[in-house]
Order: C-alpha cells, then structure tokens, then sequence
C-alpha cells in the first residue's frame, strides 16, 4: 500500500513527468523548411532535384562564387546549380 500511495504521489508532483528526447538541430531545420514546401531546379549535373530551403551564394575554393540549393531530397544539404 505504501509503495501505490508513493507511486501516485511522485506522479502528482511538478516536474515529474518524463520530457520527450531532445531533437538535433540539423533534422529540426530540414522538417521546418519542409513544411513551408519547396521547389524543383536544375543542378550542376543537369538533374533536376527538390530542394526546401533558400538559394545561396557560397564562395568556390578558385574565389569565385557558386549558387546552391540548400536542404534537397535525399538528404543532400547543398546541390550547386546550374546558371
């Protein structure tokens, strides 16, 4: 009896409750972008991919800029694109 009387006690007390595991950041930015949709274009490759999240200019090792999609299907975090 004092075991379910412990029992029901711990569990009426604040902060008692079990939190849901903490989620990693990469997986929490894709799913917010997913559910905003995306749009398909064409990569270097001349593959056409989805991609969710914004385009951006990143900087090319010969110093040059190069445009990529960012957050495509297939869990492919940058696609360079074709001008």
């Amino acid at each position: 009896m004092k075991a379910l009387a412990t029992l029901l006690l711990s569990l009426s007390l604040p902060g008692s409750r079990l939190a849901p595991p903490p989620r990693s950041p990469v997986d929490h930015t894709i799913t917010q972008h997913a559910r905003k949709g995306g749009r398909w274009f064409l990569a270097e490759n001349g593959h056409a991919v989805y991609c969710y999240g914004p385009v951006r200019m990143v900087q090319q090792a010969q110093g040059g800029l190069q445009r990529v999609a960012t957050f495509c299907q297939g869990n492919q975090i940058m696609v360079p694109l074709k001008d």
